[in-house]
């Protein structure tokens, strides 16, 4: 199932490459809110069910929580995250985009501003980019709090970045509060694949995201990608798409489709059967240390 991620239209600057062209030239707040809901509009009118915010995405949940009132829409799925919080005041050149903290009070907090906007329409909640070094790991207050939110109804989960996300998955399951994992995962960095197939096979929802690796497979894709694409009439996105959903254990492979067209593009993934990409894939720290020289823009 193919879902769309609002990492890249909830705020003016994010990590990804190609992103420049796909968005309003100037980017006012009610000028990408116009381009969020365009894009959300032709996701749904595709199929699309599967929403994916996050409190540390600008106004993403104020975007999608408007879309939802004005199109009187109740049957997507709605997930976000908390953790992040937003601090560059809608500014592309600021020094810092996003702070982290795995707090009680920060979950708390988020989570009321979650419910105020979006109420019982989130079903699922991740700890935002959880590793091993978080304190949530030894924070009892917190993850208390963690287990009555999950004994409410709603999906209680972790998204993971970093090297070591194989590890902080298996560490994370251990708790038996989450049922919900989102993962890097792409055909460059798909170590913690076989973390995420075993979390899968324990009932865990799984979703990949960043799945085009921020751009990286689009600007400069490996000749075994683009010979692909050529052969099937799409976009190196659609194929690097194609193989998340190729991966049996993978429930939701998120698009971070920044216009209508990179939308379509990347639905095209749909159209395309692909083979072993595993030799494409570069050591994790490599990756990495890659992604983390990317600009935001």
């Amino acid at each position: 199932m193919l879902g769309l991620g609002l990492a890249a239209l909830g705020r003016p600057a994010y990590i990804n490459l190609g992103r420049e062209d796909a968005l309003p030239r100037e980017r006012t707040v009610e000028a990408m809110r116009l381009a969020c809901w365009e894009v959300l509009d032709a996701a749904y009118a595709r199929g699309v069910r599967w929403v994916d915010a996050a409190r540390s995405y600008g106004r993403s949940e104020e975007f999608l929580a408007g879309w939802l009132a004005d199109r009187a829409i109740t049957d997507v799925t709605v997930s976000s995250k908390w953790g992040y919080a937003y601090v560059a005041d809608w500014r592309p050149d600021a020094e810092v985009h996003e702070v982290k903290e795995h707090s009680l009070a920060r979950f708390t907090t988020q989570w009321a501003q979650t419910q105020a906007l979006l109420g019982k329409q989130v079903g699922y909640y991740q700890v935002h980019s959880l590793t091993q070094d978080s304190p949530l790991f030894t924070d009892e207050p917190l993850l208390e709090a963690l287990a009555t939110l999950a004994e409410s109804g709603v999906r209680v989960g972790f998204s993971t970045s970093g090297p070591a996300q194989a590890a902080t998955v298996e560490r994370a399951l251990e708790l038996g509060i989450f049922t919900v994992v989102q993962s890097t995962w792409n055909v460059l960095e798909p170590s913690v694949g076989p973390a995420l197939r075993q979390a899968h096979e324990a009932g865990a929802h799984v979703l990949l995201k960043e799945t085009v690796a921020n751009g990286r497979l689009i600007a400069d894709p490996p000749a075994r990608i683009a010979e692909l694409a050529e052969r099937h009439g799409v976009g190196p996105d659609a194929v690097a798409i194609a193989a998340a959903l190729a991966q049996p254990w993978a429930d939701t492979v998120l698009s971070g489709a920044a216009s209508t067209e990179q939308l379509a593009s990347n639905l095209r993934a749909l159209d395309v059967d692909v083979e072993d990409l595993s030799d494409l894939a570069e050591p994790a720290e490599q990756y990495w240390a890659t992604r983390s020289r990317l600009a935001w823009n």
